[in-house]
């Protein structure tokens, strides 16, 4: 019977380096195709998240309100930076019990306090700390229901809530924050974009530029930091 030989020894094609380097390339170009887009879909999703905690703070202004005659919380220490943190209806007190969480003074005195990038309805997930002694990445409208009124301001007494905002996205060491060329201005951390809750309960993303972030407030129609209350006088001063 004829046998069919073959020759096991002999050695296999190696790849060149012009090969290589082509491979190599490829590679490179595809990645620098694809990590845009990766970063694109996470700064989706931390977007998504940021609404999705600003709508849970939305729910809580107005059931605070439907529990206390109609009052809303306050906003603050306004121009400071937050460094007293023990009134009760401060808004970061306020309303977290509102969705089963502690209050902000209760998380600070457990040691729990949040902090950047925090699984927590307190911090955006895009923000980052810029120091201070506290962090609070969303604070409220600074000329909605300030302290220097003598009373807190009454839901049913803003004009127009759909379009006045309530709470943004703020760059941390505040409580309160306003379109304004101050530290404690309204920020937009998503693409250069802010997400801003409106006290009717809606939440909508826009462009930094449009809104004022570190310019001041441009007076738009439809995101308004006027209440048409008593607090409105002294809003130039922000």
């Amino acid at each position: 019977m004829k046998q069919v030989c073959s020759n096991n020894n002999s050695p296999g094609r190696a790849f060149t380096l012009v090969e290589l380097l082509v491979v190599i390339a490829i590679i490179s170009v595809l990645a620098a195709m694809l990590l845009p887009a990766l970063a694109k879909a996470k700064e989706k999703s931390r977007t998504a998240q940021c609404i999705g905690n600003l709508r849970q703070w939305g729910l809580a202004f107005r059931m605070y309100a439907d529990d206390n005659d109609d009052f809303l919380p306050r906003r603050g220490q306004g121009v400071q930076a937050l460094f007293q943190i023990d009134r009760p209806t401060d808004w970061f007190n306020a309303l977290p019990p509102y969705f089963g969480c502690s209050s902000f003074q209760q998380l600070v005195l457990s040691s729990n306090k949040p902090a950047a990038h925090g699984q927590s309805v307190f911090v955006c997930p895009t923000a980052k700390d810029a120091g201070g002694t506290y962090f609070l990445p969303y604070a409220m409208n600074m000329n909605l229901s300030p302290w220097n009124l003598p009373v807190a301001t009454k839901f049913s007494e803003v004009l127009q809530p759909s379009f006045v905002v309530a709470l943004g996205d703020a760059p941390g060491p505040y409580s309160a924050t306003f379109p304004s060329t101050r530290a404690y201005s309204v920020v937009a951390p998503h693409s250069s974009r802010v997400n801003l809750l409106f006290l009717g309960g809606q939440v909508q993303s826009f462009a930094g530029s449009y809104v004022g972030c570190g310019i001041g407030d441009p007076r738009r129609d439809d995101v308004r930091w006027l209440t048409g209350t008593a607090s409105d006088t002294q809003a130039s001063a922000y």
